[in-house]
């Protein structure tokens, strides 16, 4: 008896910042940003805003399009690094705004490719009959965590929050496959001091250079194009389906170039693969349920259809999972 997707929803800030709006403070243009990376826009935090009020949002929605009240929840999995506070968890601040007591609330760092990691550990134990129904959160807010003075990281990242609810029940519908991985010995290729202070667009504080997010881009494009396109074909052929059965790939949101060359990669059409890059930017571990939401809405698979998620993040960190929806 494995686990099912009922339930999804997503949440952004109330600010929606066009690469036009970026010219004003960053020696960049619309051009520049739109053909490195396919992104047009996206939402950020500003001062007094909280990502905890943005999952609880999100949260929520998930609950409500689940027809499912928090109190049923056997469990909560958040995957984020842009918590505010090393301890206690941010699966157990959504917990208390979800006003939901005793049961265990826990958090995956495995930055962008978070949602997937703790996609599976809520599986997993739903698999073993620990858990019924369980609430995944991806969530992350790292333009607070980029040096604003760099375009080349700056007008990379959005910020957000995605929830899915999952119900374990028998059939053949659900989570049918999910493969994780990871290469401590390329960590720094994409990384990000546990110090230093959150400094939103608007903010008159920086934080310290040596504090900001640090990315290897060429060497990090290479590995995160392999690694997607390979963990694809095998999360695939472990679950004894084909690419061509599968309706829709769901990735993570990071760039178009990365996006296009993972498609070329496995021989599949663009348009098999699901994008809100251009709207949202690089949300981290927050780009795949809020796209999988948004293509949900868009009615790009209905019931019974094959849905690939997969993601590249820090770590590094790469996972695939294969649902029945």
């Amino acid at each position: 008896m494995g686990s099912r997707i009922i339930g999804t929803g997503k949440a952004v800030p109330a600010t929606s910042l066009t690469n036009h709006d970026l010219e004003r403070q960053l020696e960049t243009s619309d051009e520049w940003i739109r053909s490195r990376t396919g992104i047009a826009s996206r939402y950020l935090m500003r001062t007094g805003e909280a990502l905890l009020d943005i999952a609880d949002e999100a949260s929520r929605r998930a609950l409500d399009k689940a027809g499912i009240k928090a109190g049923e929840l056997d469990a909560i999995v958040a995957g984020t690094v842009s918590s505010e506070y090393a301890f206690p968890s941010f699966a157990c601040q959504v917990q208390r705004t979800l006003g939901v007591s005793t049961i265990p609330a826990f958090d995956v760092a495995a930055a962008c490719s978070g949602f997937i990691f703790a996609l599976a550990v809520a599986d997993n134990a739903m698999r073993a009959g620990v858990w019924k129904k369980v609430l995944v959160i991806g969530a992350d807010a790292l333009s607070t965590m980029v040096d604003w003075s760099d375009r080349r990281t700056a007008v990379l990242f959005g910020d957000g929050a995605g929830a899915v609810v999952l119900v374990n029940e028998p059939g053949p519908r659900g989570v049918l496959e999910t493969l994780l991985r990871s290469a401590g010995e390329a960590w720094d290729l994409l990384s990000l001091r546990a110090t230093g202070i959150r400094a939103s667009a608007d903010s008159e504080l920086r934080r310290d250079g040596a504090d900001t997010l640090k990315m290897r881009g060429p060497e990090l494009f290479k590995i995160a194009v392999k690694s997607m396109a390979d963990i694809t074909r095998q999360v695939v052929e472990r679950a004894g389906v084909t690419l061509e059965e599968v309706r829709v790939i769901v990735p993570h949101q990071a760039n178009i170039r990365i996006l296009n060359a993972v498609a070329d990669r496995l021989g599949i059409p663009y348009d098999k693969v699901f994008i809100n890059l251009d709207r949202y930017g690089n949300t981290s571990a927050a780009s795949v349920p809020i796209a999988l939401d948004e293509a949900w809405e868009a009615g790009r698979f209905c019931d019974n259809d094959l849905v690939l998620l997969n993601a590249c993040g820090g770590g590094l960190t790469w996972g695939a999972s294969l649902l029945r929806w």
